[in-house]
């Protein structure tokens, strides 16, 4: 670092503390009380670089919402064996958690930071729904395609919660193929079952009088 403390200018890891100050910040106090010199400040860098990167508040905001993983990079292939894509979508998922800390870490305050304000989740919504979609794509089923896709990653994010932020029993400790053979139907039915309930079976017409009648 500089004299004064501070990251110059064009510091190779300049950008990258940027994101990490703001994600901390993000997750911390929320979107809306995080204020630019603030990242700055953790960041170890003059708040006008900021603006130099990201543009805005909001430019930084996207750049922290962004999935740390390509999802179509990660998920190829999965249409090979599109009878249980389920399955592999969940190992494959899971095994980016167990196995690479820091994208676990980039997407759970990706997810604390969209709970901390409107504005945040909307567009995280925004980039999860082209990315789920473009991911998924070769093995949804032709109805509901949206709404296939918003399951699959609604399901995903809250076992994430569930297994490293809440630690609740039973999910945490569960071997990676114990939750795949436990979620992975369930990530299938999403992607290519009904979703609409069944119509209803009618009720049996009901005899009147007794036996001899």
């Amino acid at each position: 670092m500089s004299a004064r403390g501070r990251r110059p200018q064009g510091s190779p890891d300049a950008r990258q503390a940027i994101l990490g100050a703001a994600r901390e910040l993000f997750a911390e106090l929320g979107f809306e009380r995080t204020t630019m010199r603030a990242v700055g400040t953790r960041a170890a860098v003059d708040p006008a670089l900021i603006y130099h990167y990201f543009g805005d508040k909001d430019g930084l905001l996207a750049a922290v919402v962004e999935p740390p993983v390509d999802l179509v990079a990660a998920l190829a292939g999965i249409a090979d064996d599109p009878g249980r894509a389920g399955e592999e979508i969940v190992r494959r998922v899971i095994g980016l958690w167990e196995n690479r800390p820091d994208v676990r870490d980039r997407m759970l305050a990706m997810l604390r930071t969209a709970l901390s304000h409107d504005h945040a989740a909307q567009l995280l919504r925004d980039i999860l729904r082209a990315a789920l979609l473009g991911a998924l794509g070769d093995v949804l089923a032709g109805d509901q395609r949206e709404l296939r896709a918003a399951l699959v990653g609604s399901h995903l994010g809250g076992l994430a919660l569930a297994r490293y932020v809440l630690k609740l029993p039973g999910t945490a400790s569960a071997s990676t193929e114990d939750l795949v053979q436990a979620v992975g139907p369930t990530v299938q039915r999403y992607l290519t079952g009904p979703l609409s309930p069944a119509q209803p079976r009618p009720e049996p017409a009901v005899k009147l009088g007794g036996a001899g009648s």
